[in-house]
């Protein structure tokens, strides 16, 4: 408890330095208090959420789940430990930071009947929705400000009751499990486990750190272990006592207890799967690269077999191609009853070995007392494997410095069987991606391919120069065809969400417009009637229903060619209301093919959905909005695309502000760019390196490329194999030639690899000391993504009079 109180004390301490308006020195600091945007900003806001719909197995009925609005910032300011790269609330045993629905209602998606779910908890906090393998029964978690307890929801009367008290261990989520019996296999408290370790007074010795020499290069992860007291407060909350959860609310112990990260049942119900993290713990990595025990269990809780020791996952290669040793991805077949693959390098995980067979799969069947079974080979990485049944199987396989991704055939019956390319593409070609298979339920209750013979059902994004028109298909295996069965059609973006039958000739669609908001509609191909509207979710933002979206092209000064969506305010007319104030919104993206990086991405008949962090709202305000702004860096063959990301990222900015002024829409002289994350970093190499902007806004970003030296974003190599690169892309080493207006925004607890809440106050001070026109906000308990009503509301504030001051009235 006093190191929940030394965080508490540290964070009101820094909530005086939080929302400090840092102007030039002639100008004092002012209100330290929250402020709001102008009304129609804060409005939008505050708009009520849509419910999230959640389809059973058979699609029958789908669960609507009305969330929560945005939490108070009293809500964040509750004390948390950030341990093992973790959030923590102590006062739960649960997640500090997660969304939560506070109402359940049950839609037959056939007859459209809505029935309310009685019983649920006051001012409930609900998560971990699983539906029972008949169907007949919903399990689902409540916090409160003490404790998660489990409840039950039964589908037939439509009732809930609590089926525990607080007991439910929710530290690293994976909280519940169904047995094909009706019971609940759940991840418990350790009924016999301690008092929370207290910090001592003062520390018993030094925290030392040691390396042999071995490499181990490693990202900058946050909220990482420090000290001995952090690993005891680690083993306290991960301390678990499985347990089996009958209808009535008995509770049976299950297995030795211990820190369990996964629990995983055998498709028929007879042996559980269990990864239980042991120490050494360790400074450098996060939990998830913790050492743990894969241990088989029978369903009398007894451990039947240890399936691998994994050791502690600190040393891995660079490169994004690289990976662990030893069994990794370990899971269970979908179309038998007890067997267990799983994957292993060959080339000691290091990408940059030149090796024919890179990793390989192997299976092994239950008891598991027998040899494992070499399965399948890749020369490139595993991508995972979709299984049909004993005949058919589909196998990815990946490898990210190139993009490709392959898709083969095999006959699981025939281990090795090399089986057929049945797609080999660019990961980033969207023109032509066939997509994904379409899943159906089997007889053990998991998800296998929607297949007939040899053609595959699948639903793909397609992608298209006219933008994204999602469609339904077969797809020929051995033809290596596919066959359109329904598409979407303009002016709507529609696509497939839920299969109900096996040739696919009925399904539910979610179907939206550029003023219509997203509802499920059931549609029947074969029957040839009209498509039948299931919800009827209101629009949620009626004062901006009339504002123009348009999906625009033009070409950079190479020729390739880019796009963007442009927002312009309700009746606008460039030749009779002339220019306006223009906010550029973006996010670079790297790509190996000129061609792949010109495609069309996204909808310009989506609906206009509002986020916390959307650049719309300034449409109500007079601007013209430019968003999804594409800043394509393209690097081809062997040259890697950050070695021309400064003149790539320039003649992007340039193409965009040419079309928004020769299109008489923008005001060369009052266009803004802004971005969040790797766009913060984008905006401030912009402002760095061109005089192209009135004003810039960067929020939560990482600009010292010398804090995140073993590779960042798509940058695999290390800061001492390329310094030149990272040293010419990091805005810190640059901050002498910023001119232009910059707003620097950042969550104080941001947990994000890399955007440690040091960079905007480094990069700010350096801005500060060169004579830029900046200003620096950090909202207290903020994380990468804001979260808090006030911080929300505070953080358009800061950016509407920036934009104000800065662009549509500069002078």
């Amino acid at each position: 408890m006093l190191y929940s109180l030394q965080n508490t004390v540290r964070a009101s301490m820094l909530l005086c330095l939080a929302l400090v308006i840092s102007l030039p020195s002639a100008f004092a600091q002012s209100s330290l208090t929250y402020q709001k945007p102008p009304k129609e900003i804060a409005e939008l806001v505050l708009a009520p959420s849509t419910p999230i719909a959640s389809f059973s197995r058979t699609g029958e009925f789908m669960l609507l789940l009305e969330r929560s609005g945005n939490p108070s910032i009293e809500d964040l300011a509750q004390p948390e430990l950030r341990i093992a790269g973790m959030r923590i609330n102590p006062a739960t045993n649960g997640p500090s930071r997660s969304g939560a629905v506070e109402n359940v209602k049950i839609k037959n998606t056939r007859t459209g009947v809505e029935t309310q779910i009685k019983g649920l908890p006051t001012n409930a906090r609900l998560g971990g929705f699983s539906l029972s393998n008949d169907e007949k029964y919903a399990a689902v978690t409540n916090t409160s400000n003490t404790g998660i307890s489990l409840w039950l929801v039964d589908l037939t009367t439509f009732e809930a009751k609590k089926l525990t008290d607080e007991i439910v261990n929710d530290v690293m989520g994976g909280t519940l499990s169904w047995t094909p019996d009706n019971k609940i296999l759940l991840k418990a408290i350790n009924p016999k486990r301690s008092s929370m370790p207290e910090a001592p007074l003062a520390p018993v010795g030094p925290t030392i750190q040691e390396t042999s020499g071995n490499a181990a290069p490693s990202r900058t992860y946050q909220d990482l272990l420090t000290n001995r007291h952090e690993e005891d407060l680690f083993a306290y909350f991960m301390d678990s006592q499985l347990m089996l959860i009958g209808l009535d609310g008995s509770k049976t112990p299950f297995g030795e207890p211990g820190m369990f990260s996964s629990v995983s049942l055998s498709p028929d119900g007879k042996y559980v799967m269990v990864d239980k993290i042991k120490k050494p713990f360790s400074y450098l990595v996060p939990a998830n690269r913790f050492p743990y025990d894969v241990q088989l269990w029978d369903m009398t809780g007894k451990n039947i077999k240890t399936f691998a020791e994994i050791p502690l996952d600190e040393v891995r290669p660079t490169g994004f191609d690289a990976t662990v040793t030893g069994p990794r991805s370990i899971n269970w077949r979908a179309d038998k009853p007890a067997t267990l693959y799983w994957v292993e390098a060959q080339d000691g995980g290091d990408g940059k070995v030149e090796i024919d067979e890179r990793d390989v799969v192997y299976t092994l069947d239950a008891p598991f007392s027998g040899s494992k079974v070499k399965f399948a080979s890749t020369p490139y990485r595993y991508g995972g494997i979709s299984w049909s049944d004993d005949s058919f199987a589909l196998f990815s396989e990946r490898w990210s410095a190139t993009r490709k991704q392959i898709v083969r055939l095999i006959n699981p019956s025939k281990p090795m069987d090399k089986g057929t390319v049945i797609i080999e593409r660019s990961s980033d070609d969207i023109y032509n991606d066939p997509g994904s298979p379409v899943y159906k339920t089997n007889e053990f209750g998991r998800s296998v391919i929607l297949r007939k013979g040899d053609d595959v059902f699948m639903t793909s994004e397609g992608g298209s120069p006219e933008g994204s028109m999602p469609y339904l298909s077969t797809f020929n295996v051995k033809t290596k065809t596919e066959k359109i069965l329904w598409r979407s059609q303009a002016p709507y973006y529609e696509r497939v969400v839920k299969v109900l039958n096996n040739d696919a000739t009925e399904f539910i669609t979610s179907k939206e417009g550029i003023e219509v908001q997203p509802n499920y509609w059931l549609v029947n191909t074969r029957k040839r009637i009209a498509p039948l509207q299931i919800t009827n979710f209101e629009h949620p933002y009626e004062s901006i229903k009339g504002i123009k979206k348009e999906l625009v092209k033009y070409k950079r000064n190479d020729g390739l060619d880019l796009s963007a969506v442009v927002y312009t305010p309700e009746g606008y007319d460039a030749e009779k209301d002339g220019r306006l104030p223009v906010l550029m919104w973006a996010y670079p993206r790297e790509y190996k093919s000129a061609a792949v990086a010109s495609q069309v991405r996204g909808s310009q008949y989506r609906f206009t959905r509002l986020s916390w962090g959307s650049p719309l709202y300034w449409v109500t305000q007079g601007y013209a909005i430019m968003d999804q702004t594409e800043m394509p860096i393209v690097g081809e063959g062997d040259l890697e695309p950050n070695d021309f990301f400064l003149e790539q990222l320039v003649a992007n900015a340039e193409a965009a502000i040419d079309f928004i002024v020769d299109s008489g829409i923008g005001d060369r002289e009052k266009i803004a760019v802004g971005g969040h994350s790797y766009g913060a970093f984008m905006t401030a190499n912009l402002l760095s390196h061109t005089n192209l902007f009135a004003a810039g806004i960067a929020r939560s970003g990482a600009y010292n490329r010398t804090l995140t030296p073993f590779g960042f974003q798509y940058e695999q190599r290390t800061y001492w194999e390329a310094p030149d690169v990272y040293n010419t892309m990091a805005p810190f080493m640059h901050a002498d030639k910023v001119k232009t207006p910059i707003l620097l925004i950042h969550g104080m607890a941001d947990n994000n690899s890399g955007t440690f809440p040091i960079q905007s106050e480094r990069y700010y001070n350096a801005l500060k000391g060169h004579g830029a026109t900046t200003r620096l906000v950090f909202l207290p308990h903020e994380s990468h993504g804001y979260s808090a009503e006030e911080s929300i509301l505070h953080t358009l504030y800061e950016q509407h009079e920036w934009l104000d001051k800065y662009v549509k009235n500069k002078k």
